[in-house]
């Protein structure tokens, strides 16, 4: 990893717990795959004005790409750039597969995993901070996880490519509010079935 001037921020966010911070137009922010193989679902809103946010439609749309990586523009409901990466590790970064809830770990995985922490609740836990709700959570990013797509279109949740201390990089093109679940989920293979810890870092400037 490339030397960096010192962070404004700089968290640890732990195995299966929700994180949200803003990002201010310009600055840079971090994800950091501490132990490797983790997925770290992300949403992102104006932090002005919630009613814009993440667009997975409109990202897949003006790219022509169904993953974000290198160059990667991530864009809202209403078109605008929210945030470019301007580094990457991984390569890959799905926008298709969504947010594990507990009525999707009980249809996919049984009842017993009914009452298992997902990352709709860590959502629902941030986002009520900044007075949304669940109607405000919608899909999302899920940064370092491999989601490969079938020959038949099905969608296949594989074994995690990033590697220990891999990293993504975004430079902030708006004011934005950021929301990670760093995904709790032991059923499938996203997070190497052992949820490990994540780095979150704020830089003022793109160094």
């Amino acid at each position: 990893m490339a030397a960096n001037p010192s962070p404004v921020l700089h968290v640890t966010v732990p195995a299966r717990k929700p994180w949200s911070g803003i990002v201010r137009a310009g600055q840079r922010l971090r994800l950091v795959d501490s132990k490797g193989q983790q997925a770290v679902d992300t949403l992102f809103y104006n932090a002005g004005d919630h009613a814009e946010r993440y667009s997975a439609q409109d990202t897949i749309r003006q790219q022509k790409a169904a993953y974000l990586g290198l160059g990667s523009k991530i864009v809202s409901n209403e078109g605008r750039v929210m945030l470019e990466i301007v580094a990457d590790t991984c390569g890959r970064h799905d926008t298709s597969a969504g947010a594990c809830s507990c009525e999707s770990n009980t249809v996919r995985f049984g009842h017993h995993t009914r009452f298992e922490h997902a990352c709709r609740e860590n959502f629902l836990l941030e986002v009520s901070r900044y007075g949304m709700s669940k109607r405000d959570i919608v899909p999302n990013i899920n940064f370092f996880m491999n989601v490969p797509i079938s020959q038949n279109g099905d969608l296949v949740i594989d074994d995690g490519i990033s590697a220990p201390g891999g990293y993504v990089d975004m430079i902030a093109r708006m004011d934005v509010l950021c929301v990670i679940s760093n995904c709790p989920q032991i059923n499938n293979p996203c997070n190497g079935f052992d949820p490990t810890p994540i780095e979150v870092l704020i830089f003022d400037g793109p160094a």
